[in-house]
């Protein structure tokens, strides 16, 4: 896996390439590896979630991976989001322009016009079918030279018809965890008519007897 992500990123033209996996299956150690990768080799990287919570969960585990690693070389990961406080965001938009923020971590707002890289080379796409073509294609934007295009690792738990669609026509390689997470026990998926409401009552209310969770979802 982390194979194939370094041999595209060695390549002499823009890697694209979707990674799949479950919900905690190790995207996110993947794609620190390929920032390692990228940030031993003197680049930037930039990493995007489609919300402030996931961005952050990120940013944590990331600075705990890396910065033992970036510190000694007088590298951080920066922090971009929305809601910061201006002074704050000042600060992590002049580590982003000087190069001394080797990983960029945050939600839409590293592709606002104020950031600007000093050498970026990677995008990180988290849960991609969240962002527009626009919002990915921002990232190009970042670029020092206009004429260049970052690689970019795309990232989903979900193999949503859209997602499957863009591997099958577009310029998109394709990389699958298929190793469950550890302690995953078998999902067993069943399907039952409206009219047994009332038996789904019942096998909730059996459950959280149990001392078990449920979560109901309504559209």
């Amino acid at each position: 896996m982390s194979e194939e992500i370094a041999r595209g990123l060695q390549r002499d033209r823009p890697m694209h390439r979707l990674l799949q996996g479950d919900v905690g299956s190790g995207k996110t150690i993947v794609a620190a590896l390929a920032a390692a990768i990228a940030i031993d080799a003197g680049w930037q990287c930039a990493l995007m979630a489609p919300t402030e919570i996931l961005a952050e969960q990120h940013f944590r585990k990331l600075i705990g991976w890396l910065e033992p690693l970036l510190a000694p070389r007088g590298l951080r990961v920066a922090w971009l989001t929305g809601s910061q406080r201006k002074k704050e965001r000042q600060e992590m938009l002049e580590l982003v322009a000087s190069g001394e923020a080797a990983l960029v971590v945050g939600t839409h707002a590293v592709i606002q016009e104020q950031v600007q890289f000093k050498a970026l080379a990677l995008a990180v796409i988290d849960e991609q079918h969240r962002f527009g073509v626009e919002q990915r294609l921002a990232l190009r934007g970042k670029m020092r030279d206009a004429t260049a295009e970052p690689h970019m690792l795309m990232m989903s738990a979900t193999p949503i018809p859209r997602t499957l669609a863009m591997s099958y026509y577009a310029d998109l390689d394709v990389s699958t965890i298929d190793e469950l997470p550890p302690g995953r026990t078998p999902v067993v998926t069943k399907l039952v008519s409206d009219s047994r409401r009332e038996e789904v009552v019942e096998r909730i209310r059996g459950q959280i007897a149990q001392g078990r969770q449920v979560y109901w979802v309504c559209p």
